[in-house]
């Protein structure tokens, strides 16, 4: 939503702050995707700690996923307002993980453990994924 701040900044999209807001909400983006794409299963945890002069892993206690639609909304907003093709693969790939991983007989379940890729997913779905990270995806392209 940075960006979508960045966009409607009163002094213009070419000021000091908006630019800023728009680089630092790309940033934001970005490692919100590599929490997808770096996880065996390309679904994000719930949460990641970063550690001083490494990189990020999944949280202690924070390896599921409840299929959460804040990343694919930032997809979408940034799509939208940029028209960068990037952020429509990164959607795509996590759409794919979605479907190879959390799919089931009757719709879509959460995963307990997003680094473990011969567990199937829970037979629980909350009704957000439906209302908004399928809708997300869906109106990404």
């Amino acid at each position: 939503l940075l960006a979508l701040g960045a966009y409607t900044d009163p002094l213009g999209l070419e000021s000091e702050r908006a630019q800023r807001d728009l680089k630092t909400g790309k940033a934001l983006t970005y490692t919100c995707y590599q929490m997808y794409a770096r996880m065996n299963t390309g679904v994000a945890p719930e949460y990641v700690q970063f550690h001083d002069g490494a990189d990020f892993e999944a949280g202690p206690m924070g390896h599921h996923y409840l299929l959460r639609p804040e990343v694919v909304e930032s997809f979408f907003v940034l799509y939208h307002l940029t028209k960068d093709p990037i952020y429509r693969e990164w959607g795509w790939e996590v759409f794919q993980a979605i479907e190879k991983y959390c799919r089931t007989e009757g719709g879509y379940g959460s995963l307990k453990d997003v680094t473990v890729t011969t567990r199937g997913p829970d037979d629980k779905m909350e009704s957000f994924f439906l209302a908004e990270t399928l809708k997300y995806l869906y109106l990404l392209f």
